[in-house]
């Protein structure tokens, strides 16, 4: 019995990490969650190790090897996500800054993207999917939006 409640805790927990949003940096200061945002350029989402860092701005980066550190600390800015790795979807179609899943993301002419992935209003919401379906449109618009947001604070 005590196995099966650890099995079903288990994959509650999976499930739950899978569809966890997160902001862009948390209030300690880490960044994208722990996830090394070089990394993505190799086609996969992987955690930071703890003691492999980077301070950019005010933000914590973790990185999953020293070769991705020192590619970052070289050139922060070809690797540092748009929109200040806040869901690139919710900047272009709704000119707001919606928290993220760092499992979910999109490379476009060398450039990093972020999405929300996960429940909203009692259904699963993946925003890479309707990006992915319009993303010139969307990603023109997002720029736009996201130069007047910028332009507001």
């Amino acid at each position: 019995m005590k196995a099966i409640i650890i099995f079903f805790w288990l994959a509650f927990v999976s499930v739950t990490a899978l569809h966890a949003q997160i902001a862009p940096v948390d209030d300690k200061g880490l960044a994208i969650g722990g996830y090394d945002v070089v990394a993505y350029f190799s086609g996969k989402a992987a955690k930071g190790k703890p003691g492999i860092t980077a301070q950019h701005g005010k933000a914590t980066y973790l990185f999953s090897t020293v070769a991705n550190r020192d590619a970052f600390v070289k050139n922060p800015a070809q690797y540092l996500p748009q929109f200040d790795g806040y869901c690139a979807w919710g900047v272009a179609e709704k000119s707001a800054t919606f928290p993220i899943n760092p499992e979910t993301f999109d490379i476009v002419d060398g450039k990093l993207y972020l999405f929300f992935n996960g429940p909203f209003n009692g259904n699963d919401f993946n925003t890479r999917e309707p990006w992915e379906a319009d993303q010139a449109r969307l990603l023109s618009l997002a720029n736009t939006n996201w130069a007047t947001m910028t332009s507001k604070k």
